[in-house]
């Protein structure tokens, strides 16, 4: 049998951590995903989409997510009923996704996010950010820091490939 769910979204609210009684953690959240059509004259629908998650994928949402932040669910689907309190005879049925996987979707919010579409892309990492300084001092110490004779190895093995400019595949 075939019960996979594949959602992507916004949460509603901050996810919330709990532990049951025996310290297992547990975090419920919702989800709203836009529907794709919208009949002409009305506005754009969503359906909001009931999440559990366990364990270290709890922690994890409730570690990096928050209200408005885009995420991706892969889980399956589970229903479940229970008695209401004031009435017995009556049921409530509960359908909610449980969450195997849990992924990042969209940028990174921005730090005076206030609303919900307030994302901004994150900065470039420190890897490709240019130095402040002039090319002349740079290239003096390049040059003092290379070695005096560089050596490739033996290139005897290989052999120049002639070509006519087509593709051999």
């Amino acid at each position: 049998m075939l019960n996979k769910v594949i959602l992507q979204g916004r949460l509603t609210a901050d996810p919330e951590l709990k532990q049951t009684q025996s310290g297992v953690s547990v975090c419920s959240f919702t989800v709203a995903c836009d529907r794709d059509y919208t009949p002409q004259g009305q506005e754009k629908q969503a359906d909001f989409i009931s999440v559990v998650a366990w364990r270290h994928t709890a922690e994890f949402v409730s570690k990096y997510f928050a209200k408005g932040r885009m995420i991706i669910v892969e889980g399956s689907l589970r229903t479940r009923n229970y008695p209401d309190s004031r009435h017995p005879e009556v049921k409530h049925y509960v359908t909610e996704v449980y969450a195997d996987n849990i992924n990042f979707a969209g940028d990174k919010p921005a730090q005076n996010n206030s609303g919900y579409n307030d994302f901004a892309p994150p900065p470039p990492p420190e890897v490709f950010r240019q130095p402040q300084q002039s090319a002349a001092p740079a290239r003096a110490q390049a040059e003092s820091a290379a070695p005096a004779s560089m050596s490739f190895g033996d290139l005897g093995d290989f052999e120049e490939v002639v070509s006519d400019g087509e593709l051999p595949f």
